[in-house]
């Protein structure tokens, strides 16, 4: 187990059998019909307040999907892919734009992003995602 979880008790390490998902973006409140429908399929979903507290999210807990809004043409969200990706490459991570840029395009599925896709989004079909594309951590474990 890695030093990062060094602090965490037994208790907080037990891992839940539902999905674990993390939204970031610098204004998640417009993730809130995403956030609902998530919720509606048994997700527990945790939403960043911007691209430095969605890095410290994935710091000091687990996710089994997490869905990074690019920002802006300067790719804002990247950090946030590039150091999930480092902790953990088993986890799905989708980006979400609101202008499609071939270059953001690019570095997000070289990194290894699921997928990039334009916004308005699809609520359902980003639940489809989740569900298709992850497993809770408990179950990716006993594998």
């Amino acid at each position: 187990m890695s030093d990062r979880f060094s602090n965490h008790t037994s208790a907080q390490r037990s891992f839940p059998s539902r999905r674990r998902v993390l939204l970031v973006d610098e204004q998640c409140g417009e993730l809130s019909c995403l956030t609902k429908t998530l919720q509606e399929h048994g997700c527990e979903v945790h939403c960043s307040n911007g691209y430095a507290d969605g890095l410290r999210q994935i710091e000091s807990s687990f996710f089994d999907f997490i869905v990074v809004c690019q920002g802006g043409p300067q790719f804002e969200g990247k950090q946030v892919l590039e150091r999930a990706i480092e902790i953990d490459r088993q986890t799905p991570i989708l980006v979400v734009t609101r202008c499609l840029d071939i270059k953001c395009y690019m570095d997000a599925m070289q990194l290894g992003a699921l997928d990039y896709v334009e916004r308005p989004l699809v609520a359902e079909e980003i639940a489809r995602l989740v569900e298709t594309h992850s497993r809770p951590r408990a179950a990716r474990a006993a594998v």
